[in-house]
């Protein structure tokens, strides 16, 4: 009986059927573990940013999140109780537990995200004009790139040129594209790709773990009668190392090993059933907002 790794579902089955033998969906499985992958590389983006020639902002942000940090780890470090904290400092109590987390401040400061731009492709072109003359003006930088086949507005410029993206030397990623990055098949990443990922992953220690955690556990979503050994001694390897996120997902596992060790070793699967949830769900986000009045009125004609 294949589920989605729910706790409300596997007591439920428990009490209904206590002879049937229970296997955690896959689907969902890898769905944890990206969750989990996503947030470690927001986690480590002080690490891999600059990689990218990131700017990094000093801003009153950055200075009120460097401030609650050292107030809760003064804290803590009081013998002050998560929640306890979590009153004194008037902050919900999830946001004290992640500033708790962390190890030090900068891991608290997200790494900048931009959105792929109409003006990416013309990012070279800006950057030569701009060292060969440094008062060229926006307007006039916006005539050249319109005549190269810009569609953009002078505004999307402006915007793109005061937040650096046109003198980096390559444009940001943002964790979301890291983290799909990382959960990408080798094969299917374009060898550009391939040599960015290897950079970014050699930035520290904890991204080249977490780059290899991942790769291994998609290995033994293919059910092999060994899974079982190799899921425990892949859950020591990610103990051993400081991935706070990762070791939640472990635990998660370790709460319901026996449907896990089911889902990794017997060849029971669930993804025709998601995959039809998937494309319901996608219909209704594609028909949200369409059923207003006009349809109605239209219905009400056409009846």
């Amino acid at each position: 009986m294949c589920r989605d790794g729910s706790a409300t579902y596997a007591e439920a089955i428990r009490r209904a059927l206590p002879a049937a033998v229970q296997v955690v969906d896959r689907w969902h499985l890898w769905h944890n573990l990206c969750e989990a992958a996503l947030s470690e590389v927001k986690a480590h983006s002080t690490c891999w940013a600059p990689v990218l020639d990131a700017p990094n902002y000093d801003g009153p942000r950055a200075q009120t999140t460097q401030q609650r940090w050292h107030q809760v780890h003064d804290l803590l470090d009081q013998g002050v109780g998560l929640l306890e904290c979590a009153r004194r400092l008037q902050l919900a109590l999830n946001t004290v537990k992640r500033y708790a987390r962390a190890d030090r401040p900068e891991r608290m400061l997200p790494v900048p995200k931009y959105r792929a731009s109409l003006v990416d492709p013309y990012r070279e072109h800006l950057r030569k004009r701009r060292a060969e003359d440094l008062g060229v003006g926006v307007k006039h930088l916006f005539d050249e790139i319109k005549t190269l086949g810009f569609t953009g507005c002078l505004n999307l410029l402006h915007k793109y040129i005061n937040q650096g993206r046109a003198d980096a030397d390559r444009s940001h990623i943002s964790p979301r594209r890291l983290a799909r990055m990382i959960l990408t098949r080798p094969d299917n990443l374009k060898p550009e790709h391939q040599g960015l990922l290897a950079r970014l992953t050699a930035a520290c220690p904890e991204m080249t773990h977490l780059a290899a955690a991942v790769g291994h556990f998609a290995e033994l979503l293919t059910p092999q009668p060994g899974n079982t050994d190799r899921l425990s001694h892949w859950i020591l390897q990610v103990r051993a190392v400081d991935l706070p996120h990762l070791h939640a997902f472990t635990r998660g596992l370790e709460r319901d090993r026996d449907a896990v060790n089911a889902a990794l070793t017997l060849p029971y699967s669930n993804g025709p059933t998601e995959g039809v949830n998937t494309k319901t769900k996608r219909i209704a986000r594609q028909m949200h907002g369409r059923a207003g009045f006009t349809l109605l009125r239209h219905r009400i004609l056409l009846g």
